[in-house]
């Protein structure tokens, strides 16, 4: 088999179990959350292909391995009692990017959960102290959310944590450069783009895995192709958030997605 030249970093969120509420119902929310049993598939497709599903640290040193990686945004409880015992059941890694301020609440981890979710062997990575959009922040307010989330969650895990994902993909130059200084090793965007040995590190790209994503398109994705039909998407979405900036943006499209019917 041939080794793929660029790799594609997968996102997640929370995973939607039968009868179990999700931690948020508003639908800019819920068009991220993928059904137990679609990512179940999904993860059989990967191991199909003769791919391995990685974490962030496995991907960033496997230069000749196929494969993709597999992230989890926010740390909710179902990285514990779903995903990872599918990850297991394959031989599969991932990084659960954790936000500190949501441990405890209701559909998200204990610190004690996440304690067993690291010595499991899931990678543990930081998705900030409060989750806010880091652009919009001070560099105090960025050090904060930045540096003090990676000091919680090495003292919860008592391991260290290298790699971090940007809350809402917001992403510039103050945040790889606040994340180089507090020590991290890599910086995860949205930016959709498959990674590859010549990508900067603390920009990689990660491709949404959607509520409404079909198999066969998951499998494009997991590929790397047709990204570029995605980034003209997105290209149009940042275009919005610049002129409206990030409060109002979201405002007007939680309005928008309210009034368009969500899938079940």
């Amino acid at each position: 088999m041939n080794v793929p030249s660029h790799l594609v970093y997968l996102m997640y969120h929370e995973i939607e179990l039968p009868g179990r509420p999700l931690c948020q119902d508003e639908p800019g929310y819920v068009r991220y959350i993928v059904r137990e049993a679609d990512f179940r598939e999904q993860l059989r497709a990967i191991k199909a292909r003769g791919w391995r599903g990685m974490s962030v640290g496995e991907a960033l040193t496997a230069t000749d391995t196929p494969g993709v990686a597999i992230t989890l945004d926010d740390g909710c409880e179902t990285d514990l009692i779903t995903a990872a015992p599918l990850l297991r059941e394959l031989g599969f890694n991932a990084t659960s990017y954790v936000t500190v301020g949501f441990l405890g609440r209701r559909g998200y981890l204990s610190r004690s959960q996440l304690r067993e979710l690291s010595d499991l062997g899931l990678e543990t990575g930081s998705h900030s102290l409060t989750h806010p959009y880091l652009s919009d922040l001070t560099q105090d307010q960025l050090t904060r959310e930045i540096a003090g989330s990676k000091q919680e969650l090495e003292q919860i895990t008592g391991l260290p944590i290298h790699h971090f994902s940007c809350p809402g993909g917001r992403w510039d130059a103050r945040v790889a450069a606040t994340a180089k200084q507090a020590g991290y090793r890599s910086v995860a965007t949205s930016r959709i783009v498959a990674n590859s040995a010549a990508t900067d590190v603390f920009e990689l790209g990660r491709v949404a895995v959607m509520r409404s994503t079909g198999l066969e398109e998951f499998r494009a994705l997991a590929e790397g192709r047709g990204l570029w039909r995605l980034r003209l998407w997105n290209s149009a979405r940042s275009f919005g958030k610049n002129v409206l900036g990030n409060a109002l943006y979201d405002q007007v499209r939680s309005r928008l997605l309210k009034r368009k019917p969500q899938a079940r």
